[in-house]
């Protein structure tokens, strides 16, 4: 083998183009498929630092009755702590959920987000700190003395990874009490899911944790719902196991006690949960690549078939001398070998520069993307692509040169045919797979590329120009002193239009769930039957600065203030859902039980998709801001020119107020609507490079067939021209063979196309994976492009000498 590759290389060397060409091919495919695997083991295959993780399980609530249950639904601590006690399925359960809060600096504050959890936590999941300790049974308590673990991160962030931070004090908002450091953990941990607070303004499940500080349930409220909980699976317990036994205690636990009725559990593993918006993301692309790396070999085998074919004399001289079969093999394998090393060297280090690229770009698109790293599992991608690369492109070669008659080649002497009927057959075929597999890449584009045009025509209700949004929160002090004066300032700068204070941006995600009762619908049966909505709350400008009219009765007054919280707006769609014959002003809504004062309904706001481009507007209520104020908010602020030519402005007018105040996440609203498509605009970018580079690979491959066709033609040609043939019959026949070819490689990839289209179904707005536009537009282009291809060996069969052609003869 050795002897083999030294001898390719010097062979080679003598045609650097053929060379170049197969390398590149290869390299192309082999980059393209190493730098998305990198992505899959970074992200999905990368267990999460807890012992033994598959067997952890999270155990979120669903409605017996099929119905989608509240986002803020969670479990009551009266029934996980009784679970925690009768459960044979599970070594141990613990309850937990996010927390967001602010390190008070004098510069100005910085946020952090950390886990409530229970005490039984880091025992569940085997967690166990880098320095320090775990809280104790006293310090896991109900109103316990305050205590905090530090994640990793935020202990070198902040702290510079100082050892002695342990037993320190650090001061956080909102603790009257400093909290006391007890621990550090290792880093990487991230949040487990934590659906009852998903839609907080800073909620970001894939970021490290910052804290962990304990909680316990207060003996008071042990019925009320919002607990997220995690179970650690017994050895060889299965989650259907676990979900049985659950259900049958849950059952037991509704009769006992009529509000817990109407839920059930989903056992679910925890590894599953984590890695599901990654999968829809990068499994779809890694198929892709997929599909460009057996492009690349494809075109790499017909390059090998076609220089196997010009060495044909060769191996029948060799054959003739004494050389076996096995050796012709192996010398033809280490040609493909040699190619595929050389190719794949190159794919790896295109992989790395790809790599690097994402992690620019696909920052708000893919998971945990931040623990993706591009040294060994590049490598070890790029390795195992090339050896399989060599073997799909050069085995047929291989065996096609083991299998020369030495006889039939050696026995016509002078120029001959160099390739045979069986020989282009195979090409075509192979030529054909290339088209079959790029009309699916470019349908599955074509279907993305509609997706975003579709999008770009949403109208999603307010107008997203000129509007600035960052997150402020004073973590001391008179906080509606703070934003009385942060308003009053802000409106006053020069550009500044208008300016208001919100919790619930448009398309950030965040909005605050909430179960009420809502006049003139029955009083629900149990907790799990009330109603649930999005609010949001507002100061009395934000209408107008979205630019969201108020189509029926009043906005909010600067006189809607207090502590009682009794006027509300509601949007066109809660009024046409629940009052659909009538006016919704004057209505009530009830927070607390119909035994309470209501909240009136003093306006209806026109329709706004605020949670996603793709859904359309749902039930939603609005709060003022003076009544109902959140500890998180955003300022948005409307502007006449560019939104970041006011930012540090509105920075100095809000220091001046506090020095302390946090300020974070400032964005336009337009990057704001241009994140929530991320992982859309990600998949498109992608698929259309792959796409791209797929059509140029086969493009090369079906101009290669024509050309060796014709080369191998050259006497049938010759002996058409000479007997009358005119050049539009020649040209006639070999258009006719390209017709063929792709006619039969689009025919192919369009009904791979309608299989493969339905892995991008999540991804597609306003268009079908069977949309026959898309299916016949991408097949029309292809079409017109291909024969192109075919245009240069047509014209060179037009111009074939018929004297020069029959001299041999």
């Amino acid at each position: 083998m050795f002897q083999n590759l030294r001898f390719n290389v010097r062979a080679l060397r003598k045609q650097p183009g053929f060379a170049l060409i197969a390398i590149l091919t290869l390299a192309l495919g082999i980059g393209a498929t190493a730098a998305v695997f990198s992505l899959v083991q970074g992200v999905l295959l990368t267990p999460p630092p807890y012992q033994e993780p598959e067997r952890l399980a999270l155990i979120p609530p669903a409605r017996s009755d099929g119905r989608p249950a509240a986002d803020s639904q969670g479990w009551a601590a009266q029934q996980w702590l009784e679970w925690q006690k009768q459960t044979k399925t599970f070594e141990g359960i613990a309850a937990y959920d996010w927390s967001f809060n602010f390190i008070v600096l004098r510069t100005g504050s910085v946020s952090v987000e950390g886990m409530w959890v229970t005490k039984d936590y880091f025992r569940v999941l085997g967690l166990r700190p880098i320095l320090g300790r775990t809280f104790s049974d006293s310090e896991a308590a109900f109103k316990p003395k305050p205590v905090i673990i530090l994640g990793y991160d935020l202990w070198q962030r902040q702290f510079n990874g100082d050892r002695t931070i342990i037993g320190r004090t650090i001061r956080i908002s909102r603790w009257d009490t400093p909290p006391t450091v007890i621990g550090v953990m290792p880093p990487n941990v991230r949040f487990l899911p934590s659906p009852t607070t998903a839609k907080e303004p800073n909620y970001n499940p894939n970021a490290p944790v910052d804290f962990w500080i304990p909680a316990a349930p207060d003996p008071k409220y042990r019925k009320e719902l919002g607990w997220n909980v995690v179970g650690r699976l017994g050895k060889g317990v299965t989650s259907k196991q676990a979900q049985a036994e659950l259900s049958v205690m849950i059952a037991q636990q509704a009769r006992a006690d009529h509000d817990f009725a109407g839920m059930a559990p989903q056992v679910s593993p925890l590894e599953s949960e984590l890695n599901r918006d990654g999968r829809r993301i990068l499994l779809p692309l890694l198929g892709a690549a997929a599909l460009v790396l057996l492009i690349a070999c494809g075109n790499t085998a017909s390059l090998l078939l076609v220089r196997g074919l010009q060495r044909q004399s060769e191996y029948a001289v060799r054959t003739a001398l004494g050389v076996r079969r096995l050796a012709l093999f192996f010398q033809a394998s280490a040609e493909g070998l040699l190619i595929a090393l050389v190719g794949g060297t190159l794919g790896i280090a295109l992989a790395f520069g790809i790599v690097k690229v994402v992690k620019l770009i696909g920052g708000h698109a893919i998971p945990r993307l931040d623990s993706v790293s591009a040294a060994w599992p590049v490598l070890l991608c790029g390795f195992t692509a090339a050896v399989l690369s060599a073997v799909l492109a050069g085995l047929i070669p291989a065996f096609r040169a083991a299998r020369v008659d030495p006889a039939e080649v050696l026995k016509s002497a002078g120029p001959k045919s160099s390739a045979g009927r069986g020989e282009r057959r195979l090409l075509r075929a192979v030529a054909m797979f290339q088209t079959a597999l790029t009309l699916a890449l470019l349908v599955g584009a074509g279907l993305l590329i509609r997706t975003m045009s579709n999008l770009s025509k949403v109208q999603s209700g307010y107008d997203t120009s000129h509007i600035l949004t960052m997150s402020v929160t004073a973590v001391q002090g008179d906080k509606q002193d703070f934003h009385r004066r942060a308003l009053e300032r802000v409106s006053a700068l020069p550009g500044v239009q208008h300016a208001a204070f919100a919790w619930g941006v448009p398309l950030t995600g965040n909005n605050w769930p909430g179960q009420l009762d809502v006049e003139g619908q029955p009083p629900a049966a149990k907790a799990s039957d009330r109603l649930s909505f999005p609010m949001r709350s507002v100061t009395q400008d934000y209408f107008t600065l979205m630019r969201l009219p108020i189509v029926d009765g009043r906005g909010f007054r600067a006189s809607d203030a207090g502590k009682d919280l009794n006027v509300s707006i509601v949007n066109q769609a809660f009024a046409d859902r629940y009052f659909p014959r009538q006016s919704a002003i004057g209505k009530k809504l009830w927070m607390d039980g119909r035994d309470h004062p209501g909240i009136n309904i003093v306006g209806v706001v026109a329709n706004a998709r605020n949670d996603d481009l793709t859904q359309a507007a749902q039930p939603e209520i609005y709060f003022s801001f003076w009544q109902a104020t959140p500890f998180s908010k955003h300022l948005v602020i409307r502007t006449a020119a560019e939104p970041r030519s006011v930012i540090a402005s509105v920075r100095r007018q809000l220091r001046a107020i506090d020095p302390t105040v946090a300020i974070e996440n400032v964005q336009t609203l337009d990057e704001i609507r241009s994140d929530s498509l991320a992982s859309r605009t990600f998949a498109m970018r992608l698929l259309v490079g792959f796409s791209a580079v797929g059509s140029v690979l086969t493009l090369i491959g079906i101009y290669g067939v024509l050309a060796l066709s014709v080369a191998s033609r050259r006497r049938e040609i010759a002996i058409r021209t000479a007997v009358g043939a005119e050049r539009r019959d020649i040209r006639n026949l070999v258009f006719a063979e390209g017709f063929r070819l792709i006619a039969g490689g689009i025919l192919a990839g369009l009904a791979a196309a309608l299989v493969l289209s339905r892995v991008l179904q999540s991804f597609l707005f306003g268009v079908e994976p069977t949309d026959p536009i898309t299916l016949i537009g991408v097949g029309v282009l292809f079409a017109a492009v291909a024969f192109l291809a075919c245009w240069v060996p047509t014209h060179r069969a037009t111009r074939v000498n018929p004297v020069e052609a029959l001299r041999y003869e």
